[in-house]
């Protein structure tokens, strides 16, 4: 078995620090990637009717490209994204329920412009994935 590092990266941020970390632990990379891509107006946190606002306030999951990963092949996964709302982004919980996680080790990491810490983040996930087991890595300044 191996490692996967999955990542959501709405502005590249992310998928930066996820190439780094994967060269550091030399695994395999996958893109969590919205079937609707994002733009700047959908990542406006300032605009209550924004894309993203109306997501995370709804606990809304996106739908997602998938069907190009066999995560039977990974026993750890870290998965990185963006702090939005002081939690993962609900396309994580896309993720989580389009694959069958049980019994993986996830890893989670997360770049924020300003929150130091995880949040209620596990808490909101792991409903998407009941019988993996979860734990709390490393947040990364994004400035």
């Amino acid at each position: 078995m191996s490692t996967l590092i999955a990542y959501f990266s709405a502005t590249g941020t992310t998928k930066a620090r996820a190439e780094k970390k994967a060269q550091e632990l030399g695994a395999d990379t996958y893109e969590i990637k919205p079937t609707e891509a994002y733009t700047s107006a959908d990542l406006d946190w300032k605009n209550e009717e924004s894309r993203s606002s109306v997501e995370m306030k709804g606990d809304i999951k996106p739908e997602i490209v998938t069907g190009d990963i066999d995560i039977s092949a990974y026993d750890t996964i870290y998965i990185g994204y963006p702090v939005w709302w002081y939690r993962a982004p609900t396309i994580i919980n896309s993720f989580l329920a389009s694959y069958d996680f049980a019994g993986k080790k996830i890893v989670l990491f997360a770049t924020s412009g300003g929150t130091k810490d995880f949040g209620e983040t596990i808490a909101k996930i792991q409903p998407d994935a009941p019988e993996a087991m979860f734990e709390e890595s490393e947040i990364y300044n994004s400035y």
